[in-house]
């Protein structure tokens, strides 16, 4: 897909770094497994959580380690994830000057390989003591990041998840609800509405028709909504479950609601 610059045993310099992919840092937009927001996702990195966001571009060295550069050029990554979601090439070269750090490994499972080269496979340590190498989250085990992944997969696949769920299903209505952990959840999502959370916390989505698709976060909790339907709750203490909450007459006005305070995809 392209190549960004890199040096001896995989520092920056003059060594290519075989592009396989890159996903976008930004408070609109970012890979959630690394945190509830914005700004804690920009922590899980080591960087700092500049509104402008960062590209991150994953791939090999000549060797076949694994590192993730990341640059301030969110434009040019921008138009790659763009242009390759479109099913066309895309030369992904970065500019050295754009460059912000290189991080050994990678933050998020890719199932491709560069040609060629050896394996995928961790950079050697570092002689000046580095961070360990970024790992993908574990799919064996429940956690905060395999919660807000299933939420990302329901709000991709919302069409999937809701015909499961026929007006006739048992849902966990918004107002009084028997459910300790989602009554927590939706009271906590409302006190976003009185006191806005950090950047990336609430975001808001394209979704056909009229609606937005919401996705929410917080301690220990994921929800994942449509503006002009239902919502979907995940909870750390309740692995692998999702918990529907019915429309009701509460529901509509949290999530328009927290549709106006949302970051929005620019």
């Amino acid at each position: 897909m392209g190549d960004a610059p890199t040096g001896p045993e995989g520092e920056p310099g003059d060594e290519p770094l075989y592009v396989l992919t890159a996903v976008l840092l930004t408070p609109a937009r970012f890979p959630s497994v690394l945190g509830d927001d914005f700004p804690q996702a920009c922590a899980a990195l080591g960087l700092a959580p500049h509104d402008a966001g960062y590209g991150l571009v994953l791939g090999q060295d000549g060797a076949g380690a694994r590192w993730t550069v990341v640059t301030a050029d969110v434009s040019l990554v921008a138009c790659a994830i763009a242009t390759w979601d479109c099913g066309m090439e895309y030369e992904l070269t970065l500019d050295d000057r754009s460059v912000t750090a290189s991080l050994p490994g990678w933050p998020l499972a890719v199932a491709v390989a560069v040609p060629g080269i050896p394996a995928p496979h961790d950079p050697p340590p570092g002689a000046d003591g580095a961070r360990p190498p970024l790992t993908p989250a574990d799919a064996e085990r429940w956690g905060p990041a395999q919660r807000r992944l299933g939420a990302d997969e329901i709000a991709l696949q919302w069409a999937s998840w809701r015909e499961q769920i026929s007006d006739e299903d048992t849902f966990v209505p918004a107002g009084r609800q028997p459910h300790q952990g989602v009554r927590r959840v939706l009271e906590e999502a409302r006190g976003y509405t009185r006191t806005p959370p950090p950047a990336g916390r609430v975001r808001s989505a394209f979704a056909p028709g009229q609606a937005r698709t919401l996705r929410a976060d917080g301690p220990g909790w994921s929800l994942v909504a449509r503006t002009d339907d239902i919502a979907f709750v995940l909870l750390d203490e309740a692995p692998g479950e999702v918990l529907p909450v019915g429309r009701g007459p509460e529901l509509p006005a949290l999530l328009s609601a927290l549709d106006e305070l949302a970051v929005r995809p620019g």
